[in-house]
């Protein structure tokens, strides 16, 4: 072999070699990566908090009054949220409104008392009860048709949808039905006075 081939040999060798991990790159890619990740949860968390600013209108949420009558139904479940009335997507986080979690409903003829372990508990008095109904979807959850127990409300000047799930699904035409009958003899009661 003559000193030009074997010349032409090592370059080829030296070409085929070429390093085929370069662990500084990857490092500054990973770091890269979870560094973006981190900016984009920041930014979320920011929108949450101008959210809640936004709505710092909202009064605070009442408190259950002691010694309420007996209740006339009961479930427990999942709270997903609440929303502006009407605008599924309009969700309100103000004073942990926009927070889900596990949910005991109870109703009663002074109103709807909403205890939930992971977050602030409310009360609604039956004169803001608006109604009820099934739906498929608030703000961050969708269902199947019905799957949803949404309970309007008014808190303040604003009408409020809340979602709930029952355990038992079956139980959701129940509530329906009592919250709106609830609803019709207040506003009745109201009309003849």
């Amino acid at each position: 072999m003559t000193p030009a081939v074997i010349q032409l040999a090592a370059e080829a060798a030296e070409r085929q070699s070429a390093e085929v991990t370069s662990f500084g790159a990857r490092i500054a890619w990973v770091i890269g990566l979870v560094v973006f990740v981190v900016f984009v949860y920041w930014l979320m968390r920011q929108g949450w908090k101008w959210r809640g600013a936004l709505q710092n209108d909202l009064p605070e949420l009442p408190a259950a009054p002691d010694g309420l009558p007996a209740h006339r139904l009961a479930l427990t479940g999942r709270y997903h949220g609440s929303t502006t009335a009407g605008q599924w997507l309009d969700r309100i986080v103000a004073h942990g409104l926009g927070l889900r979690s596990r949910v005991e409903l109870t109703l009663t003829d002074a109103g709807l008392d909403v205890v939930r372990p992971a977050a602030n508990d409310f009360y609604v008095p039956a004169a803001q009860l608006r109604g009820a109904r099934l739906d498929k979807g608030i703000a961050g959850k969708v269902l199947t048709e019905g799957g949803l127990l949404i309970v309007t409300w008014a808190h303040g000047d604003k009408l409020i949808d809340s979602g709930f799930r029952s355990d038992r699904a079956a139980e959701h035409a129940a509530w329906v039905e009592a919250i709106n009958l609830m609803n019709q003899s207040i506003t009745t009661e109201g009309a003849e006075r």
